[in-house]
């Protein structure tokens, strides 16, 4: 279970939330059986993920992250709810590649430059809102920040970060999200800025045994800070055998058809992987309803 905290600065110019996402990235990793960089894509995805979605205000609302760079990892999604309960997956779970000029995990060589961040939010409404922008470094964090100032036209800070330890576990995660509100005037930015200057890396400062209350105050230290909430968000997939069952219906009847054929038909759920498996005669009961 992770740990988020949301803060609001007491003149009202900012928003901070910070996450503690260890054991979720941990619980992808385990699920997904990634290779070290591939953790660290994943694991930012869904860290970014899961504080955006935090602050959806519908119950049922969601946020999809989906990062698309012509990497050898393929396409990283994320998807949130709005309590930031987050899953996903990348396309690609095991990539062996070089660290990066700095010694790190290559996560822009993995993912790829060449493509876009798309953010899609569920909202209840007649359509989602789509945004698209170019990955600007294939680090995501920056990816996140332009997503924002370019899509929603909002200054805003994203900072992510990912421990692999050398058995593949995860030894820490987490991020923060600086912004800006409408009230923030020059002299907020430039307090921001002489704030985050020469800020660790957030998974050191989460190793280091901070919690993310504190990382936010450390982050902001010339900001006097108001704890808005906070949330314990999770792993969690919403996959069940009805989501999959309507899945399998909206291929259409000559379709299901053929897959009454088989002796047997399985389906893996690609968030939790999961697995469904379905008779002949399910599949023949399949067909009875995909013709009403």
């Amino acid at each position: 279970m992770g740990k988020l905290v949301r803060c609001i600065s007491h003149d009202g110019t900012l928003t901070v939330m910070a996450i503690n996402s260890t054991d979720i990235v941990n619980k992808a990793v385990e699920i997904h059986e990634t290779s070290a960089v591939c953790s660290a894509a994943l694991g930012r995805l869904i860290t970014a993920a899961s504080l955006m979605g935090s602050v959806l205000k519908g119950k049922d609302d969601s946020i999809t992250l989906r990062l698309n760079g012509g990497g050898p990892s393929g396409s990283v999604i994320a998807v949130s709810d709005s309590m930031g309960n987050v899953r996903g997956y990348v396309g690609q779970s095991v990539v062996e590649i070089p660290l990066n000029a700095k010694g790190k995990l290559d996560v822009a060589g993995a993912v790829g430059k060449d493509g876009f961040l798309t953010v899609i939010k569920d909202l209840g409404m007649k359509e989602p809102y789509v945004g698209r922008t170019p990955i600007v470094s294939g680090e995501i964090a920056e990816d996140i920040t332009a997503y924002y100032s370019i899509s929603e036209q909002t200054p805003t800070v994203c900072a992510l970060g990912v421990l692999v330890n050398p058995d593949l576990t995860i030894k820490a995660a987490g991020g923060l999200l600086i912004q800006l509100l409408p009230t923030a005037m020059d002299d907020t930015i430039d307090l921001v800025e002489k704030s985050i200057e020469g800020l660790e890396p957030i998974s050191t400062l989460i190793d280091r045994g901070m919690t993310p209350e504190e990382i936010c105050r450390h982050a902001l230290k010339y900001f006097d800070l108001e704890i808005l909430d906070g949330a314990e968000p999770e792993y969690k997939c919403y996959c069940s055998r009805e989501r999959v069952e309507a899945a399998l219906i909206s291929t259409g009847k000559e379709e299901l058809i053929d897959m009454a054929k088989d002796e047997k038909t399985e389906v893996s759920c690609q968030f939790c992987d999961k697995k469904y498996v379905f008779t002949p005669d399910d599949i023949k009961n399949l067909v009875k309803k995909a013709t009403k």
